[in-house]
C-alpha cells in the first residue's frame, strides 16, 4: 500500500537531506576503510530503511516499488555501498519469504528484518554455473527428517553480514529449473562458512564473498514453497529485487 503523498514527500526530503549532510561527506572514509560507519548503519536501521519494502504489519513502511525507485534516486546521489548496506535487505535478500514464505516464516523473519536486526543475502551464483539459477549445482538432500545441504556460492553481496540466506539448492535428479528448490538457511547453522570478502576494483564498503555450505542440516520448514519452485521463486525476487542489487 502506498504511503499518503505527504507522509512520502516528507520521507523522501529527509533521505535527500540524510544524503547530502550525513553520507556524501564520508565517502572518502568509506572508500578507505572499505567499510560503512556502524553508527551510520544504526542511523539507516532507525530511520526504517532496512524495511522500505516489507509490509507494514511487519514493522516495515511497505512502499510500492514506484516509492521506492524515487528513495533510491535519493540514494544515487552518493556512492552506492550506503545503499547496498540496506538494499539487500528489502530487495533479493527478504523478497523470496515475502513472495513464497508462509505465515509463519513471515511472522518468525521479517518484523527482524524490518528492523535491520537481522541482514539477509541472497544465495544464487555459483562458480561455475554463475546467477543461472536452473543450473545451480549446490544440492539438498532429503535425508527422512531435514535437508542436507552441500554446496558453494560465489559473489554474495553482504555475505560478511549476513544472519539469514535465501538459498537456491537442487532438491531433485530432475535437470534444470524443475529440480531447484528455495531454503531459508541462518548462518549460525553448523556447516555454513564464510569465505573471506573479495577484493573489488569499485564499490567500496559493499561486500561480496563467498558461502560454503558442508552436510548444513536444514529443517523443512526452512524451505520456501514447495519441492521445484525455487527457479521460479529465484526469477520473481531478482524481477522485484533488482532495483537494489
Amino acid at each position: 500500500m502506498a504511503l499518503d503523498a505527504e507522509t512520502f514527500d516528507a520521507l523522501v526530503d529527509t533521505v535527500r537531506r540524510y544524503v547530502a549532510d550525513r553520507l556524501r561527506p564520508l565517502e572518502a572514509e568509506v572508500e578507505a576503510n572499505d567499510a560503512i560507519p556502524d553508527d551510520v548503519m544504526a542511523e539507516m536501521k532507525a530511520m526504517g530503511l532496512f524495511g522500505l519494502s516489507i509490509a507494514e504489519e511487519y514493522g516495515g513502511l511497505g512502499l510500492t516499488m514506484l516509492e521506492e525507485a524515487k528513495v533510491a534516486v535519493e540514494l544515487g546521489r552518493t556512492t552506492p555501498a550506503f545503499r547496498s548496506t540496506f538494499g539487500t535487505n528489502v530487495g533479493i535478500g527478504s523478497q523470496g519469504l515475502v513472495m513464497a514464505g508462509n505465515d509463519a516464516q513471515k511472522a518468525e523473519w521479517l518484523p527482524r528484518i524490518a528492523s535491520g536486526e537481522i541482514i539477509t543475502s541472497f544465495a544464487l551464483t555459483e562458480p561455475d554455473v554463475g546467477s543461472d539459477s536452473g543450473a545451480v549445482k549446490t544440492k539438498a538432500v532429503w535425508d527422512g527428517q531435514a535437508y542436507r545441504l552441500s554446496g558453494a556460492k560465489r559473489f554474495i553481496t553482504n555475505a560478511d553480514k549476513a544472519d539469514l540466506f535465501t538459498v537456491m539448492a537442487r532438491t531433485g535428479d530432475e535437470p534444470g529449473a524443475r529440480g531447484v528448490s528455495a531454503f531459508l538457511v541462518p548462518r549460525a547453522l553448523a556447516g555454513v562458512t564464510i569465505g573471506e570478502p573479495e577484493r573489488k576494483m569499485g564499490q567500496k564498503g559493499a561486500k561480496v564473498a563467498d558461502v560454503i555450505f558442508d552436510d548444513v542440516i536444514v529443517p523443512v520448514e526452512n524451505r520456501l514453497g514447495a519441492e521445484g519452485e525455487g527457479f521460479k521463486i529465484a526469477m520473481r525476487v531478482l524481477d522485484r529485487g533488482r532495483l537494489h542489487i
